[in-house]
């Protein structure tokens, strides 16, 4: 029998918080970083540090992508600047001519086809290889269904940017290695209000996860908090493991994760996984 895991999403969650928390649970670093390592994509790095979140001690994992790489995931300006257009011009006409030249370079050519090929060649037990085949299977459909082409045709944007395929192969070698069969999943907590993606300005929750929580009946709360709590990557994550919904009406908790957010809402900023137990 594989062990519980309960993932508390107050402050939503994304996939490096997933990681973060899992690596906090007591997922073997090493074991990550080996399965990483044989990702056959260039341009990334990894980063490991303890972070505060509202005074807290967390596990902050980062995949630090290179400047031809880098989608300006965690740059505020970037995508709430749209609220505040003053002053804001340059960076966006900056960003425009990069998009555009990581988009010929890196993008054009990564569908679900090279995703499994990418997946299918890492260092990693079968196991971690059909989570992280869901998750982004999952992912695709989403995105297909919200750009309205076949899931053999999407080619991922902010997803297939190679951090989200780190963060959820990452998602995958810790669930294996923490030997987690079963993942209780409440409900998602999400924001509000709008957020900039590489084709214009999107609603959050931003359609990708509409989709997915439509999909998988999964509940959703709305905080009053401005911004993107939850991301797709985050949202097919609890889409693919979840098995439940319901906690039991007790239990024990053998051992607590924090995984730090990036992105800074007022809110608590971490993820807290649990590992539980009826006994």
């Amino acid at each position: 029998m594989g062990r519980t895991l309960y993932l508390e999403c107050n402050s939503g969650i994304s996939g490096d918080m997933t990681v973060g928390a899992l690596l906090d649970l007591g997922a073997d670093m090493q074991v990550l970083k080996t399965s990483l390592e044989s990702i056959k994509a260039e341009g990334f790095k990894l980063a490991f540090t303890r972070v505060k979140r509202s005074g807290l001690d967390c596990m902050d994992f980062d995949v630090i992508l290179d400047e031809e790489h880098d989608g300006h995931d965690h740059d505020m300006e970037y995508l709430y600047g749209h609220l505040h257009e003053e002053g804001h011009e340059h960076h966006h006409e900056h960003h425009e001519h990069h998009e555009h030249h990581h988009e010929n370079h890196h993008h054009a050519h990564r569908g679900m086809k090279e995703i499994n090929e990418i997946i299918d060649t890492a260092e990693l037990t079968d196991r971690a290889r059909i989570i992280a085949k869901k998750i982004f299977g999952v992912l695709a459909e989403a995105e297909s269904k919200a750009h309205g082409v076949p899931v053999e045709e999407v080619h991922f944007h902010e997803v297939g940017a190679i951090d989200s395929i780190v963060d959820i192969v990452a998602i995958a070698v810790c669930i294996d290695n923490l030997d987690i069969d079963n993942v209780i999943v409440p409900k998602l907590y999400e924001g509000q209000g709008t957020v900039r993606c590489q084709h214009g300005i999107l609603p959050v929750p931003v359609p990708a996860v509409t989709n997915i929580v439509a999909e998988h009946k999964i509940r959703l709360e709305i905080l009053d908090v401005m911004g993107e709590l939850v991301t797709p990557t985050g949202a097919a994550t609890v889409a693919a493991i979840r098995t439940s919904d319901t906690l039991p009406d007790e239990f024990v908790i053998e051992k607590v994760g924090m995984g730090s957010g990036k992105r800074d809402y007022g809110l608590s900023g971490f993820l807290r996984a649990m590992i539980i137990s009826e006994k």
